[in-house]
């Protein structure tokens, strides 16, 4: 029997960092901290959904909490003058003071532009998405997204899956579109795994995206950034 495990979560401490990094000094601060990180992804998730917001990151220190966002559009997250980004925080605050009414921290917004969006899974999978909610054929929008990631010069394979009531159909069914490698089982293997959901009138279209970036070696590695006074958590 296989065991189907998550990209991300498989290369951890090998080529992939936490996505939230804190240390909590007893079991009661760590369950607080715990669902403060849920509460502020499923927030930003849905409140920034249409900006192309892949990545949110949290890290924390005795006196502030950090969340690092990766956007395609910046401008939309930013406003004008910054007051997207200010009423953002302001949203993000209250929903932090509704769950821990005891963390204090100070709460810092750090918004970062994505270079190449397209060799971003949650990106693409939302360009697809996007497509569908649309009502655009959907092995079109395949087939027309796995060329355009495809075209990226880091992008070495991507696959794209799609299940539910395709074309609307009565019965449920899965259709494929791959092109180039994906070696999941490959540790140093740069593998880019999201899933998204397409609401549409006949259903909900699940959709899940894997694009291979290439490898990744020691001597290439980067060291991952963590400030003073951070642990991994």
């Amino acid at each position: 029997m296989t065991h189907t495990v998550h990209p991300y979560a498989h290369r951890l401490g090998i080529i992939r960092d936490w996505k939230s990094r804190w240390f909590a000094a007893d079991k009661k601060s760590y369950c607080e901290n715990i669902k403060v990180d849920e509460t502020i992804r499923r927030f930003l998730t849905k409140r920034l959904r249409g900006t192309y917001t892949s990545g949110i990151e949290i890290e924390r220190s005795a006196s502030t909490l950090r969340v690092i966002l990766s956007t395609a559009r910046p401008g939309l997250v930013i406003g004008r003058s910054g007051e997207n980004a200010t009423k953002l925080r302001k949203e993000v605050s209250d929903a932090i003071r509704a769950v821990a009414p005891k963390d204090t921290r100070t709460l810092k917004l750090d918004i970062v532009e994505m270079r190449q969006p397209e060799t971003d899974a949650a990106v693409v999978a939302y360009m697809v998405a996007e497509g569908l909610e649309k009502r655009m054929p959907f092995r079109r929008v395949m087939k027309q997204t796995v060329e355009k990631v495809i075209a990226a010069r880091e992008v070495e394979g991507v696959r794209i899956t799609l299940s539910g009531r395709l074309g609307g159909a009565e019965m449920s069914r899965k259709e494929e579109a791959k092109k180039g490698r994906i070696p999941l089982q490959t540790f140093r293997a740069d593998i880019d795994f999201a899933y998204e959901e397409a609401h549409l009138p006949y259903g909900v279209i699940g959709i899940k995206v894997w694009i291979f970036r290439g490898n990744v070696y020691q001597d290439k590695k980067t060291p991952v950034r963590i400030p003073e006074g951070v642990s991994r958590g």
